[in-house]
């Protein structure tokens, strides 16, 4: 029996949907990396290799599967993948029970692959227009339910001002 897990996105856009520069975040919010941290705990986490490129090392705790058409790639405790769908098999093996959450944390091609499929997404709503090169997809929110909202005020060490939001599926697109 094939296990029923649940496919989440996991992403902060700015106001131009702008995800990264040059393989960085273009933006510093203190509370951001913390909310990441404790979301994708101990839960698969799909991502380019761009991606994981950009983590600098696996982080702890949560397995990591990266697409990559190089099949040389290598690194103790990643599991490679050529496709989005092998890609989600490999994190399927990964999860214990049903309902249990995969998460996507990008790029931007992966986000587009995985948006057809997503049953919820965390969005960090970073309030500026960020100079950037990787932009998430447009999406149709009408497809999307809001469930959650937290805004927060910049600190000090904050770029700007932010809000996290969950949204949930409400509609299945149609091929």
């Amino acid at each position: 029996m094939i296990k029923k897990s649940r496919l989440s996105i996991i992403v902060a856009v700015a106001q131009n949907r702008v995800i990264g520069c040059e393989n960085h975040l273009p933006w510093r919010l203190s509370k951001d990396l913390k909310n990441f941290k404790r979301i994708t705990l101990g839960k698969p986490m799909i991502m380019g290799r761009k991606t994981f490129e950009s983590l600098g090392r696996p982080l702890p705790g949560r397995p990591h599967i990266v697409l990559t058409r190089n099949g040389n790639a290598s690194f103790k405790n990643v599991t490679y993948a050529p496709s989005f769908n092998d890609a989600l098999e490999a994190a399927r093996s990964f999860v214990e029970k049903e309902n249990d959450e995969i998460m996507v944390i990008g790029g931007e091609n992966v986000f587009r692959e995985a948006l057809t499929q997503a049953d919820r997404i965390y969005l960090t709503e970073v309030h500026m227009k960020a100079a950037g090169d990787v932009r998430f997809p447009h999406f149709n929110l009408s497809d999307w339910l809001e469930v959650y909202r937290e805004s927060f005020n910049a600190c000090s060490n904050d770029t700007c001002d932010y809000s996290f939001v969950t949204l949930d599926r409400v509609n299945k697109p149609t091929d």
